[in-house]
C-alpha cells in the first residue's frame, strides 16, 4: 500500500521563467506526478524569473524524485532544492529545557541557587517525600527504551530511537502538561537497564517504557514495578491495550454486538497483543484465538517462550488448531499488531457479517483498508491517513497525568478499564459510526477524562480501604 502521508511532505524551490502562467503549470505538474500539493508560494521575483516553493505530500522518495523530473520537464523550470519536511522539523532535535524560574538579580539567585538552595536540600534529606513537593519529580517522567523493537523498524538501537522518544516527550508535553524527557540506554541486557532505571528513579516521577522488545519487556515491567516507588508503564502493551479496547467497545456498538458472545482473532503475540488480549478478558471477552506466525497458540503445542505458553492456556477455548487464515473463517473480530500485507480481500470476506477489523501493523496494515472495507463493517488502523486511527496518544499522556496527580505508584487493571472507557466516551452516541468510532487525538478532552478517570479509580479503591468492613 502506497499512499502520499505528510510524513513524506517535502518543499521544491523552484526557479521559473516569469509568466501569468507559471504557477499554475507548476501545479499541473506536479499533480500529473500524483503529487497531493499543500502550498505554493511565490517567494521571489526578478523581472523575467521567479523563485517559487511547492510543498507537497508524496508517498516517498523515489515518488519525490518523479515530482521533482515533472517539474523540470518544464520549459525554463529547474528545481533549486528539494527539502524534506520531516527531517528540518528535526533538525537539532524537538525538545528544549526552559526554567520555570527567573534569575533576574542576586536576590534571586541566593534564593535559586547558593546558599538558599541548601535549606531545600536539607528538607528533601530529612523527609525525602518532600523531592516530590519541591523538586521537578511531581511532573517529570523518564521515557526509557533499548531501542530493540522501534515502530515497525525493529531493533535499530537507542540513537536511531530518540527521535520517537523526543516526539513521546512532546506529545505528553502538550496533550497533558507532563513533563518527560527521553532516556536512551546503550544496553539490551535486562539486568543493566532494570539497575539504570532504579539509578535514575530519584530524579522522576514516573517511567514510561518504550519500544522496548517482548519477551524481556515483560521482565524489565515487572521487576520496577515491583522495586520502584514511582508508576512503570510499558505504553506499548497497555497503552495500545487501552485504545484497541476504546475502540472495540464502540466498534461492537455500532454492529450491535456484545464482547462476550464475539469471536475475536489476534495476530501478533508480542507486548501488544498480550496486553490487548489480558485486557479484552478483563472487560469479559471470552473467545479469543491468538496467533502467531506458525498459527493458532494451542495448549497441544509447547513454546519455548512462556508468554505463548500462558496465552495458549487463556485463549482459544474451542482448541482450534490452523493458520491465521483459517481462524478467521466465521471470527467476528481482527485485531492485527503483526506484520504488513498478512492478510488479502478474500480473507477477510471469509469472516462473520458485521465484522470488525483493526489492522494496526504499522506503518503498512496487515490488510489494505480499502479492501478490508468492502466486507467489514468497521475498519480501524494505526495510520492517519484513514479514518479510526488507534493511537496511543490518546492514552498515555492522560494516564501518567492522573497518576501523578493521584501521587500513586501501583497502576491496576481497574485503571486500564476506566482510561478505555474514558476514552471511548468521549465518541458520543450521535457522532458514533463505522468511519468514526474513536476520538480525534486533538480532542483536547480525552487527556483530562482519562486523567480524571485514573483518579477515580484510585480515590474509589482508598474509600473501599478505608471504610468500616460490615459485621459478619
Amino acid at each position: 500500500m502506497s499512499t502520499n502521508s505528510p510524513g513524506n511532505s517535502i518543499t521544491l524551490r523552484i526557479d521559473a521563467r516569469s509568466s501569468f502562467s507559471t504557477t499554475s503549470e507548476l501545479a499541473q505538474a506536479a499533480a500529473g506526478a500524483k503529487a497531493a500539493i499543500t502550498a505554493l508560494d511565490v517567494v521571489e521575483s526578478r523581472h523575467d524569473t521567479i523563485t517559487v516553493d511547492l510543498t507537497c505530500d508524496t508517498s516517498g522518495p523515489e515518488h519525490a524524485e518523479r515530482i521533482r523530473a515533472a517539474i523540470e520537464a518544464i520549459d525554463g523550470a529547474s528545481v533549486r532544492a528539494v527539502s524534506d519536511r520531516t527531517f528540518l522539523m528535526h533538525l537539532g532535535g524537538k525538545l528544549e529545557v526552559r526554567p520555570k524560574a527567573r534569575i533576574r538579580n542576586r536576590d534571586d539567585l541566593s534564593r535559586a541557587y547558593t546558599p538558599g538552595v541548601a535549606r531545600v536540600c536539607l528538607a528533601i534529606a530529612e523527609d525525602p517525600s518532600n523531592a516530590r513537593r519541591l523538586t521537578i519529580k511531581r511532573n517529570t517522567i523518564a521515557v526509557v527504551t533499548d531501542g530493540s523493537a522501534v515502530l515497525g523498524l525493529g531493533n535499530i538501537g537507542p540513537a536511531a530511537a530518540m527521535p520517537v522518544m523526543e516526539g513521546k516527550a512532546v506529545l505528553f508535553k502538550q496533550f497533558a502538561d507532563v513533563d518527560a524527557w527521553p532516556v536512551a540506554l546503550d544496553t539490551q541486557d535486562t539486568e543493566e537497564i532494570i539497575s539504570i532505571v532504579k539509578a535514575l528513579a530519584p530524579g522522576y516521577g514516573g517511567v514510561n517504557l518504550e519500544d522496548i522488545a517482548a519477551p524481556r519487556c515483560f521482565e524489565i515491567e515487572r521487576r520496577l514495578r515491583d522495586e520502584l516507588d514511582i508508576p512503570v508503564f510499558h505504553d506499548d502493551q497497555h497503552g495500545t491495550a487501552i485504545v484497541t479496547l476504546a475502540g472495540i467497545t464502540n466498534a461492537l456498538r455500532v454492529v450491535d454486538k456484545s464482547l462476550e458472545d464475539v469471536k475475536i482473532v489476534v495476530s501478533g503475540v508480542g507486548a501488544a497483543g498480550n496486553a490487548i488480549i489480558s485486557l479484552l478478558q478483563i472487560q469479559g471477552a471470552k473467545n479469543i484465538v491468538a496467533c502467531d506466525r506458525t498459527g493458532a497458540l494451542t495448549t497441544t503445542e509447547v513454546y519455548d517462550d512462556p508468554h505463548r505458553n500462558e496465552l495458549a492456556a487463556s485463549t482459544n477455548p474451542e482448541g482450534f488448531t490452523g493458520s491465521l487464515h483459517e481462524a478467521l473463517v466465521g471470527a467476528d473480530v481482527f485485531i492485527g499488531v503483526s506484520g504488513p500485507n498478512i492478510l488479502g480481500e478474500e480473507h477477510i470476506a471469509s469472516m462473520a457479517p458485521g465484522a470488525i477489523v483493526f489492522a494496526m501493523a504499522n506503518p503498512t496494515p496487515e490488510v489494505d483498508p480499502l479492501l478490508a472495507a468492502k466486507h467489514a463493517a468497521v475498519v480501524a488502523t494505526g495510520r492517519s491517513d484513514f479514518p479510526n486511527q488507534i493511537n496511543n496518544v490518546l492514552a498515555f499522556p492522560g494516564i501518567f497525568r492522573g497518576l501523578l496527580d493521584a501521587g500513586v505508584s501501583d497502576i491496576t487493571p481497574e485503571m486500564l478499564v476506566a482510561a478505555a472507557e474514558a476514552i471511548a466516551d468521549r465518541v458520543a452516541p450521535d457522532e458514533l459510526n463505522p468511519s468514526f468510532i474513536i476520538p480525534s487525538v486533538f480532542d483536547a478532552q480525552v487527556a483530562p477524562d482519562v486523567a480524571a478517570a485514573i483518579v477515580r479509580v484510585v480515590e474509589e479503591a482508598k474509600s473501599a480501604a478505608e471504610s468500616p468492613k460490615e459485621q459478619s
